[in-house]
């Protein structure tokens, strides 16, 4: 049964039901200019998707998507002319409205510190959308204390020694990025692969293969389409390694199944080497990387979603069945996959204390 939404959302989508190309948005006490509310982003999917279908995806997904975002810097790709036109990264924004709320950080590019989102309210989420920022991205640290980072640092501008030793670098994932490297035979020359059934069918394998591994680590491990070609795969744990410790970690996770699946997965960073396998990328476990936040939308050509799943779903899930029109509803009649992640850490301690126990080199 579909629920009902939220009073503030309730009073989002009402107001975007209006014809009207541009308005003033009431977001609770917040006011949000909008414009050009008809143009078409996925000017692509079966009947084009446009900025207010966006604004309608990003409120209803909102009570799931902002317990992703909470307490992590943001970046976004932006596409001011949809999908099909030219896309820019933006990391930092100048002169945000106020109800944004942003979080300094010492940048080392800079020599100094520089402010990056925190997206912590609906009207964060929908000025977003206005910017035509179709692609979310977060880190996987966080400056929320709760529930295990109360003994990290919080000061994260003043030196680069300072960040190091801060909550933003232990977090609160390992995670693995898996890539389809079979090729259906369409692509341009030298492009990357499309999404074919052949190559999803293979990384949904490998996926099960990193989950029945983290298992056996003790490890509790969670899923979601990357809304692309992929997967990727979380493992909530304790901050108690930073992300360099974690990255190791996950490197030997890797080589491991490559060397038991040798004809499926690859850790090779060279493209060519990757044709036919799953790639296991492992170099997200970086302070500052990202990848697409749960419920962000993608910019596939049907207005794909990165959606997460249960690993019962995960064996009829294809990445198209979850697009900004059928996700709303999903969560409706469902809930979140993912509600209460960060309840199932476990401490990677015992992963470490597994690993040198069967004989291999913890480092």
């Amino acid at each position: 049964m579909s629920r009902r939404p939220a009073p503030e959302v309730a009073e989002v989508l009402d107001q975007l039901a209006a014809p009207a190309d541009r308005m003033i948005l009431a977001v609770g006490r917040h006011t949000l200019p909008l414009t050009n509310l008809d143009k078409p982003l996925w000017p692509a999917a079966r009947g084009p998707l446009t900025k207010r279908d966006l604004l309608r995806y990003l409120a209803r997904v909102s009570p799931h998507l902002l317990p992703h975002l909470a307490g992590r810097p943001v970046f976004v790709t932006r596409y001011p002319n949809g999908v099909t036109g030219e896309r820019f990264y933006q990391k930092v924004w100048d002169d945000p409205p106020p109800f944004v709320r942003t979080v300094a950080i010492w940048s080392a590019d800079r020599g100094g510190p520089r402010d990056y989102l925190l997206v912590a309210n609906l009207a964060t989420l929908l000025w977003l959308g206005q910017q035509a920022a179709l692609e979310l991205h977060v880190w996987f640290s966080r400056v929320s204390p709760r529930p295990d980072g109360r003994r990290l640092g919080t000061e994260y501008a003043r030196s680069a020694e300072d960040l190091e030793a801060s909550r933003l670098n232990y977090p609160d994932f390992l995670v693995v990025d898996l890539d389809s490297y079979d090729y259906s035979g369409r692509e341009p020359a030298g492009g990357e692969p499309e999404l074919n059934r052949r190559g999803f069918a293979r990384v949904r394998e490998v996926a099960f293969e990193v989950r029945r591994v983290a298992e056996a680590l003790g490890l509790a491990a969670f899923v979601k389409t990357s809304g692309r070609t992929g997967l990727h795969c979380y493992i909530p744990i304790v901050r108690r390694y930073t992300f360099d410790e974690v990255r190791a970690m996950a490197e030997t996770m890797g080589q491991f199944l490559a060397a038991i699946r040798p004809r499926d997965i690859t850790l090779d960073w060279a493209v060519r080497a990757r044709a036919g396998r799953v790639f296991f990328d492992f170099h997200q476990n970086v302070r500052g990387k990202s990848l697409a936040a749960a419920y962000s939308p993608r910019r596939h050509p049907l207005g794909t979603v990165s959606m997460p799943l249960t690993w019962s779903a995960l064996p009829q899930a294809y990445p198209t069945d979850f697009t900004i029109r059928t996700v709303p509803d999903l969560l409706d009649e469902g809930g979140d996959p993912w509600a209460g992640i960060l309840h199932a850490k476990e401490d990677l301690e015992t992963a470490l204390g597994a690993v040198a126990g069967a004989g291999a080199d913890p480092a």
